[in-house]
């Protein structure tokens, strides 16, 4: 049996919740990915545009750019519109997940989750089985 290749994922991560992202690290602590951490939506553009991510979360209430701007920013830009996307958010109404998916929304996961459901969101959207 061969043995899988762990995969190191860079990871953008934009939240500006102190308790949220400390939440976050907790269920990201062990894993191979790399994390960097936004705390507003121009921070987390910047970010995304400055450098490849193999992956983008994204809370949708933040200062600067809600998460739904800069969604939409990034899947009409050439260099990030591949980079799947996961909106993490408590707003939980179904027109606001419409509204996230119809910004380019790979996901939209609503808080509060359980974390399994997030690693397992991150796996598919990094492409693992």
């Amino acid at each position: 049996m061969l043995e899988q290749e762990i995969l190191l994922a860079r990871i953008l991560i934009a939240e500006d919740s102190d308790t949220e992202l400390e939440y976050l690290k907790q269920i990201l602590h062990g894993t191979p990915h790399q994390l960097t951490v936004t705390r507003d939506g121009l921070q987390a553009e910047a970010a995304a545009k400055a450098a490849p991510h193999d992956l983008i979360i994204l809370d949708v209430i933040m200062p600067g750019k809600n998460g739904f701007q800069v969604c939409r920013s990034l899947k009409k830009d050439d260099r990030t519109k591949l980079t799947p996307i996961i909106l993490l958010t408590a707003k939980t109404g179904s027109s606001d997940k419409f509204w996230g998916l119809k910004q380019g929304a790979d996901e939209y996961i609503t808080k509060p989750y359980e974390p399994g459901n997030l690693l397992s969101s991150i796996a598919k959207q990094l492409g693992a089985s």
